[in-house]
């Protein structure tokens, strides 16, 4: 645990553990939800709204072609029953229309008017899904930039506090299941659609069969509430034993060394199989709700074409329905029950979107962000490099201040270690200095300038940090040193890596600074990569240069390399040096001692050895060390 983190991860603030607890569900239905979201759709309602045109005139389609078969080839052309024109929706006339044109017979007519109807049909309703697909993406695509936007420019506070894990999920999986519920909406419009306009052709048609057959909906869409009930929180189970068994999964796999050093596959696998059979426990228990679910709607449409048999059977032979009629009914029955069986697979969907949307604003929310000031003041082209700590105290939680009444001057071109035991606050010191976090005002100064009166982003161009933990991005090895930046040309690149010694191991790399480097640069040694760190900020140029530890994971052998290298860059800059290894700030200006937050000692190197304090103590157990080696 660095200085930054130590001592504060327990004290984590309620409103952020509520505010990104992952286990978020059981949220209702939010139309202000639905509405904020639509904000993103809004520059893609064209596409929206010309989606929904599609499907309803997919829906009609749909209804025409059941009419033509049942009206027009079963009622007008085998059995000769000629009914009013509004029955069949005018089918009979487009009939004759299609025989006459063609110079062929009505049965031939019949066919190809089917056919018309279910090509158009089917592209319709292909057209809807693309359309809308592509609205739902083109929101999701702005709403997911947006949102990593927003968690680019949160603190470092923040991310000190919550898990990059719970971050990510926002961004992707969040995203994603909000998509499903756009996919879910798109799917019940193209259902319900088609269930009100055969609703209305059959009412139409025989209002006293249509009453005796709605009886038998709410009954499904009972069972289905029903259903979803039992079946929500095996779900919830299911998708809870899923993210264990991800993470356990991931955190096992990438330990695997600490897990076969010290011989624990037996337990981790009576882990994993522990939750794998919770998950298996909660699948069954949902897997016999759905066998039982599905039989049960089938048996409802059964009963269904037996109320239309037994009923309309008697109306035909009544005279009161022709033959075309009924069978018209038992081929409307599937669009009466589709949205009923939609909605209820849609339900656990919509639910569990309202808890990723609620998540997602939440995170958009997050108003947590460093103070800028009203007017900032424009630093220098050229910046001396004076650095002056004032009775700073701080504290990430303010009641456990970390730093206590510092105060010490690094004048410009100083070069200036600073060194004390673990959580003495030297990396703290240094994250305030890159205005990190808030400090309070006129605790720390460059070249006499509030640091909280210059806008964060201003001082982090002027101050060349180098990390023991360097991150490598994806790209090549140049775009890892000049990170788009244009200042940074090939040709100012390859310099700094010259001068760091960098230049030899990159050229010799397949594609030399044009070679790509994998996940987190696992390509290079350890040492490669804090070199690459190295010429990374020296590109830069930066007026004061901070090293944290930035020597503690090399090798002897290449920190004698590079030794000189830095001896010749810190020359006639600031630079700040923290290091556990004394040995290598011994060539140090001054030499800072922290310890509890306070400024214990000040001096060179012979001079704190001469004075017997903690520096001496720390440097003599250093030795202590390395001679027993």
């Amino acid at each position: 645990m660095t200085d930054a983190t130590a001592g504060r991860l327990p004290d984590l603030p309620r409103r952020l553990k509520g505010a990104f607890d992952d286990d978020v569900y059981g949220k209702n239905l939010d139309v202000g939800q639905v509405r904020r979201l639509m904000r993103w759709m809004r520059p893609y309602r064209g596409q929206a709204i010309g989606s929904l045109v599609l499907v309803l005139l997919a829906a009609v389609a749909s209804i025409m072609a059941p009419t033509v078969m049942s009206r027009v080839l079963v009622d007008g052309i085998v059995l000769k029953h000629q009914g009013p024109e509004l029955a069949d929706l005018g089918q009979q006339a487009f009939n004759h229309w299609i025989a006459a044109t063609l110079s062929v017979t009505p049965l031939i007519a019949a066919c190809i008017q089917y056919m018309i109807w279910i090509c158009l049909a089917a592209a319709l309703g292909r057209g809807f899904g693309i359309l809308f697909g592509r609205a739902t993406l083109n929101t999701l695509r702005d709403l997911r930039c947006d949102l990593f936007e927003h968690l680019e420019h949160l603190p470092s506070s923040f991310y000190d506090r919550v898990a990059v894990g719970r971050v990510m999920t926002r961004v992707a999986n969040d995203v994603e299941t909000l998509f499903e519920l756009f996919a879910g909406f798109g799917q019940l419009a193209g259902q319900f659609v088609p269930f009100f306009v055969a609703i209305t052709i059959m009412l139409t048609l025989s209002p006293t069969l249509t009453f005796e057959l709605l009886p038998v909906m709410p009954i499904a869409g009972l069972f289905t509430w029903l259903f979803r009930r039992m079946s929500r929180p095996l779900y919830r189970v299911i998708r809870m034993t899923v993210s264990r068994l991800n993470e356990n999964l991931q955190e096992n796999l990438s330990g695997i060394e600490v897990v076969q050093l010290y011989g624990r596959e037996k337990i981790n696998f009576e882990r994993y199989s522990s939750i794998n059979n919770e998950n298996r426990v909660s699948e069954t228990k949902a897997l016999t709700i759905e066998s039982f679910y599905g039989p049960f709607i089938d048996g409802m449409n059964y009963i269904g074409i037996a109320v239309i048999v037994w009923f309309g059977g008697h109306l035909v032979l009544g005279g009161e329905m022709t033959v075309g009629v009924l069978l018209l009914f038992t081929q409307f029955l599937d669009m009466l029950f589709r949205p009923i069986v939609a909605m209820g697979e849609q339900w656990n969907i919509v639910f569990r979107a309202m808890a990723s949307g609620e998540r997602i604003f939440q995170a958009l929310d997050w108003k947590e962000a460093l103070k800028e000031p009203e007017h900032p003041v424009a630093l220098p082209a050229t910046l001396e490099g004076r650095v002056d700590f004032r009775h700073l105290t701080f504290g990430y939680i303010p009641e456990h201040p970390i730093l206590k009444d510092v105060s010490f001057t690094i004048n410009p071109g100083e070069r200036i270690a600073i060194v004390g035991p673990t959580g003495s606050g030297k990396t703290s010191l240094i994250r305030l200095l890159c205005r990190f976090y808030d400090v309070p005002g006129r605790s720390i100064f460059l070249d006499g300038i509030d640091i909280m009166q210059m806008r964060p982003a201003d001082i982090r161009r002027r101050i060349g940090v180098v990390l023991q933990d360097f991150h490598i991005f994806s790209g090549t090895v140049y775009d890892n040193i000049a990170l788009s930046d244009p200042r940074i040309t090939r040709e100012v690149a390859e310099h700094a890596a010259k001068l760091v010694h960098a230049d030899p191991f990159i050229r010799a790399l397949p594609q030399g600074y044009d070679t790509p480097l994998n996940e987190r640069g696992r390509n290079l040694s350890h040492g490669q990569r804090q070199l690459l760190a190295f010429a990374r900020v020296l590109a830069m140029n930066p007026e004061v240069l901070v090293l944290d530890e930035a020597t503690a994971s090399i090798d002897t052998e290449t920190e004698l390399v590079i030794q000189d290298a830095l001896l010749k860059l810190t020359e006639g800059r600031t630079s700040v040096i923290i290091a556990h290894r004394l040995q290598t700030i011994k060539d140090a200006h001054r030499i800072v001692v922290l310890t509890e937050g306070h400024v214990r000692e000040i001096g060179t190197h012979e001079e704190l050895i001469a004075r017997g304090g903690l520096y001496n103590t720390l440097y003599e157990l250093q030795f202590q060390e390395a001679a027993s080696l």
